[in-house]
C-alpha cells in the first residue's frame, strides 16, 4: 500500500496514540480524585453540571445530555437520578413537548458548580497547562483540532451562556 507507514513508522505512530491516551487517563483520575475529595463531586457530575450551565435555561433533554456530555454517556440516567438526590438538579416536563423530560440545573446545582470550578481549574493548571508553553499549548490545540468531534463547552462556569 504506497504511503503506509513501515513497521516501524506504525509503532512510532501507535506510540503518539499511546501517550494520549496515558495523558488522559492519568489526568482523567487525578481530577476526578481531586473534586471528590473536595467536593464530593465526581468529574463525570462536573461534566453534566457545566454542561447544563452551558445550555439555554440550563436545562436540556435527557437525551440531549447525553449526547452532549464528554465524559460520563454512560449511565446518564443513574448519575441524574443521583445529582437530582443530591438536589443540583431536577427534572421536568419539556416546555414544547409534555411527553419528553429535562434535565434542569438547580440553585444548589450551580453553587456547587462555582465551587467545584476553582478547584478544577487549578487542577488543569497544575496538571497540564503548566508543564507546556503557551506556543505548545497552541500546537496541541491545533493538532488535536483535526479529529472530528462535537464543540466543547468551556469547564469554567464563568464562561457559560
Amino acid at each position: 500500500m504506497a504511503g503506509a507507514p513501515s513497521t516501524n513508522g506504525r509503532v512510532r505512530h501507535l506510540a503518539a496514540w499511546e501517550s494520549l491516551l496515558r495523558a488522559h487517563a492519568s489526568l482523567f483520575r487525578e481530577l476526578d480524585a481531586e473534586l471528590q475529595a473536595t467536593h464530593a463531586l465526581s468529574l463525570g457530575d462536573y461534566d453534566v453540571l457545566i454542561t447544563l450551565a452551558n445550555a439555554p435555561g440550563a436545562r436540556l433533554r435527557m437525551r440531549e445530555l447525553a449526547d452532549r456530555v464528554i465524559l460520563s454517556r454512560s449511565g446518564i440516567t443513574r448519575r441524574i437520578d443521583r445529582l437530582e438526590g443530591a438536589g443540583l438538579v431536577c427534572r421536568e416536563r419539556a416546555r414544547d413537548d409534555g411527553r419528553s423530560i429535562d434535565a434542569v440545573l438547580t440553585d444548589a446545582g450551580r453553587e456547587r458548580l462555582h465551587a467545584a470550578a476553582p478547584t478544577h481549574l487549578a487542577g488543569i493548571q497544575a496538571r497540564f497547562l503548566a508543564r507546556y508553553s503557551d506556543e505548545e499549548l497552541s500546537t496541541i490545540s491545533a493538532l488535536l483540532d483535526r479529529v472530528p468531534g462535537e464543540p466543547v463547552p468551556s469547564c469554567d462556569p464563568e464562561a457559560a451562556a
